[in-house]
């Protein structure tokens, strides 16, 4: 299944999760104009991922809905493609990467198997929009949009602090 989520340019407020049908599936709560954090909400509206950057650091922790660490994503130098390492505690480490100028990313799995896709959907004039398509069962689906979401944080720390 195939789901659909963005961000804000105001990077707060409600914004909704929806799948390949157009059906709300949850809700992802941006907190904070001021701040980098998030929370994604279920079906029924429960808290069931939450992420952010802990204090004075780059890498984005990502909690289960008891506010549980449950991983970590960090950004790994490249000069010619994007990449990241997704830690899922006990779960595996999983590789997130995509050519310097696309909008398409990989998650391989430890083994080498695909376990996610997901791509930028949206438009230059548009805030952030993505599909994910979750392939393995033991990263969730509504985890994996705390990461790439988690993902977009830290590109626009580092767009900020170039400039």
């Amino acid at each position: 299944m195939q789901l659909y989520f963005r961000d804000n340019f105001f990077n707060a407020g409600l914004t909704d999760i929806r799948n390949d049908a157009g059906e709300p599936v949850g809700q992802v709560d941006l907190r904070s104009a001021f701040g980098s954090a998030l929370d994604i909400y279920g079906r029924g509206g429960n808290r069931l991922y939450g992420g952010q950057f802990p204090l004075l650091s780059n890498r984005w922790t990502v909690m289960d809905g008891a506010g549980e660490e449950c991983g970590e994503l960090r950004q790994r130098m490249s000069f010619f493609s994007k990449h990241y390492e997704y830690d899922a505690y006990g779960r595996g480490v999983y590789e997130i990467t995509s050519p310097a100028f696309s909008g398409e990313y990989e998650v391989t799995a430890e083994n080498g198997m695909l376990a996610a896709s997901f791509r930028k959907v949206s438009g230059w004039l548009e805030p952030s929009a993505y599909c994910l398509d979750n392939r393995t069962s033991a990263v969730d689906s509504f985890e994996w949009i705390a990461v790439v979401l988690g993902m977009h944080e830290i590109q626009k720390r580092r767009r900020n602090a170039s400039m």
